[in-house]
């Protein structure tokens, strides 16, 4: 975030003989002025922790050195993205234009939804991570997919690149976790509670597929209005950053709202219906699915110590206790995710492509188990939803106050 310790995010996206240049540029120690505590939070030194990241880093460098492989995208990544934005165009032009047929235009319009979630997960998200390509043009270009589907992959690097990997599961920290007071949910212990939270993992589960619509049409907006993002202050946007911002929105109101009410043949009964699915397949996948990472009772929650400002846990090991994997070995699921089912993998390393992550999780499990970090992963992905939701219900759960009867 700006202005705060990016300690963590350089050493997660620079090799290891990068650490030998940061001396050079060493100027001094940082006047901490009154107010400036929230973002000079930092988590604990510890030298086991220390030398347990250094070692992972140093074998999965090795992997890559080794096997003469890339870090970044491959020839298959570069395959996967074309057909998904490929999908993308073609389910679009089913949903609105195609057909006459109502069925047709709603399975097209399910599809529509689903290539949307794929462009959020598994084209944009290595790109914003500069996982897709060396060419900075290219990583741009795939970058802002996002825009093109209406969300702003400015405002997504800012909560998801700046706040969420530097901070994971870090109450007050973490922009993922953030809640209002009162808000529709609850997630961690540190949160206040409300009594129709107990209600949380049903309504829940229908509220998640407002997310896209949200993110596109209030949460963007918002953030500029307001100038963060949680406790995320966001960066000012350059002119480049701002015609993409503006050029997506209008892009996207333009082909999703304007042009399918003056040229589609559709009833507007029907076009609203095609539209509302096709958001709402959207919203579902991208919430299941980055939900089961770090909203489970089996991942940990943490909190920066009030006076020292220390997160009482490295920052490597905490990654892999604030995170949860699901359906290691499915190529279905890899695919299908965008490597989220290996998302471990991606917070320790998130420089690189996710088509990687099956062959470098092995290295990573051995490594966590020779250092006694822990790393959960839920066999399926229904496990993984399950466990989501079972969460909610404990989080949402009145607090049962004993009688005077039963004291003592």
């Amino acid at each position: 975030m700006l202005g705060a310790i990016c300690t963590q995010l350089f050493d997660s996206y620079h090799p290891l003989s990068a650490r030998a240049v940061l001396e050079k540029f060493y100027l001094g120690d940082v006047d901490v002025r009154p107010g400036d505590e929230q973002f000079l939070v930092a988590f604990e030194e510890d030298t086991e922790e220390g030398q347990f990241y250094t070692v992972l880093k140093k074998r999965v460098e090795k992997y890559f050195r080794e096997n003469k492989l890339n870090p970044r995208a491959t020839g298959l990544m570069y395959l996967k993205a074309t057909t998904i934005l490929a999908g993308l165009a073609v389910s679009y032009y089913g949903t609105f234009f195609a057909f006459n047929s109502a069925v047709a235009s709603i399975l097209c319009s399910m599809a529509l939804g689903f290539f949307m979630a794929e462009i959020g997960v598994s084209v944009m998200h290595d790109a914003n991570h500069g996982a897709f390509s060396r060419n900075s043009w290219a990583s741009h270009f795939m970058g802002a997919t996002l825009d093109i589907v209406g969300a702003s992959s400015f405002m997504w690097r800012q909560q998801h690149v700046v706040g969420h990997h530097a901070f994971t599961n870090v109450e007050g920290l973490d922009p993922d976790i953030r809640v209002k007071d009162p808000d529709v949910r609850r997630v961690t212990q540190f949160q206040p509670k409300q009594s129709y939270q107990a209600y949380q993992h049903i309504y829940l589960a229908f509220l998640y597929g407002l997310l896209a619509i949200k993110s596109v049409l209030l949460d963007d907006f918002n953030a500029l209005a307001e100038g963060s993002i949680g406790s995320v202050r966001l960066a000012k946007l350059t002119p480049g950053e701002k015609a993409v911002f503006w050029g997506g929105k209008l892009l996207w109101g333009g082909y999703m709202v304007v042009l399918p009410g003056v040229r589609s043949s559709h009833s507007w009964p029907l076009l609203a219906a095609c539209w509302l699915l096709s958001q709402f397949v959207t919203g579902w996948m991208l919430a299941f699915m980055f939900q089961v990472a770090h909203v489970t009772s089996d991942v940990a929650y943490l909190e920066a110590d009030s006076k020292t400002g220390k997160v009482p846990q490295g920052w490597a090991a905490a990654q892999a206790a604030t995170t949860a994997d699901f359906a290691h070995g499915s190529w279905f699921w890899t695919q299908v995710s965008g490597g989220l089912n290996y998302q471990v993998v991606h917070h320790l390393f998130p420089g690189i492509c996710h088509l990687h992550y099956p062959t470098i999780a092995p290295i990573v499990l051995d490594t966590c188990k020779e250092f006694n970090v822990p790393y959960h992963v839920y066999p399926t992905f229904a496990s993984a939803l399950a466990a989501h939701f079972k969460h909610l219900k404990a989080m949402g759960a009145p607090t049962t106050v004993p009688s005077l009867a039963t004291v003592g």
